[in-house]
């Protein structure tokens, strides 16, 4: 018998897609032509006289997260599952994201966990508000905050879990230059964030298999 499926309406601030006011792809490719003459650069080279529309196109992929919303992804869900109600986890779900302040690469991984309240969500589609997310201007604890909450308040789970590693470039490619460092965060949610020894399970489950 196939599952039950039933949708749901968000009832947050996640309803909505970000505010944008884009300027046109002219405007867009001359700022760009204007950074490469700022690096010293000859925008007239070969190499470079379609950098600005490649950019262009590029940042339109790289940040297609504000034509998105989040909640839209998890508004179908399943009540057919058997009477499960433990820890469901989504491990490892790489991402690329930007960091708002230099607007250089941050990559990482995220791992989200939810105990549910007499629903399931499709696991593909907490990858999906992962990387909805990710393809913002971000903050790795704004990023972390916004997953978690998202998940909370749209499908309304017993508490939900999230972890986030990753490296971010501006301290790689410029300033301190450390290459390697990661940064974790985490945020917990109504069941996780009242019992320490939910934390510690979602955070043993995680590791499991990771080497250490």
């Amino acid at each position: 018998m196939d599952a039950v499926v039933k949708k749901i309406m968000p009832r947050s601030d996640y309803m909505d897609k970000p505010a944008t006011n884009r300027p046109s792809q002219a405007e867009v490719e001359a700022a760009v032509l204007t950074l490469l003459r700022w690096t010293g650069d000859d925008p007239e080279r070969e190499g470079l006289r379609d950098t600005p529309k490649r950019v262009a196109k590029a940042f339109l992929e790289m940040f297609n997260g504000y034509d998105m919303c989040p909640a839209e992804e998890l508004g179908r869900t399943f009540e057919e599952v058997a009477g499960y109600d433990d820890l469901v986890i989504v491990r490892d779900i790489k991402f690329h994201s930007h960091c708002e302040h230099h607007m250089v690469p941050i990559i990482g991984r995220a791992h989200v966990g939810y105990l549910p309240d007499g629903k399931v969500v499709g696991l593909s589609k907490i990858a999906r508000v992962v990387d909805i997310f990710a393809h913002r201007l971000q903050t790795q604890e704004a990023l972390t905050a916004q997953i978690a909450g998202v998940i909370q308040e749209v499908l309304n789970p017993r508490g939900v879990a999230v972890m986030v590693e990753a490296e971010h470039m501006c301290m790689a490619m410029r300033g301190i230059r450390k290459q390697g460092s990661s940064t974790l965060t985490s945020t917990f949610t109504g069941v996780f964030k009242d019992n320490p020894e939910e934390q510690i399970r979602f955070l043993t489950m995680v590791r499991a298999g990771q080497g250490g």
